[in-house]
Parts: structure tokens; sequence; C-alpha cells
């Protein structure tokens, strides 16, 4: 199966852009980064994936995770 995480990243037209890993287009523009991951979030629970925030510079900002973790954490930990 492939990737859905979905990514919160600068858009070239202003504000911030959803775009699912791997895709050329965003899904959603939003005016606010804020918006933006409200938006990623719901997505990202919906598909059970992660959730990528990046920073104006591309950076990534916070990851979380919805999904099937590739490592989860241990148990009493």
């Amino acid at each position: 199966m492939a990737k859905r995480d979905q990514h919160v990243v600068p858009s070239t037209k202003g504000g911030w852009a959803v775009r699912r890993t791997g895709a050329d287009r965003a899904s959603k523009l939003f005016q606010t980064q804020e918006e933006a991951i409200r938006h990623g979030r719901e997505l990202a629970k919906k598909e059970k994936s992660g959730l990528y925030v990046h920073r104006k510079d591309g950076t990534i900002r916070s990851r979380d995770s919805y999904g099937h973790d590739a490592y989860p954490p241990k148990e009493g930990k």
C-alpha cells in the first residue's frame, strides 16, 4: 500500500497547502497554517496515516501519527 501521509507545506501561491506524500499538487490551500494543520489532521486520522507540519523554510516542525506505526512504543515505557 502506498504511503498516504499528509504534509502541511508553504504554498507557492501564498498561505499553506496540504499535500499527500508523493503528490504533485496540493489537495487544498489555506490562508493560515493553523487551518491547514486542522484539515491535514482530519485526513491523517481518516486514512490512519501520519501528519508532517513543515516550517516556511521547508524543514519539519512536527510529526504526528494516527495509524499503524512502523515502530510502536514498547509496553511499559
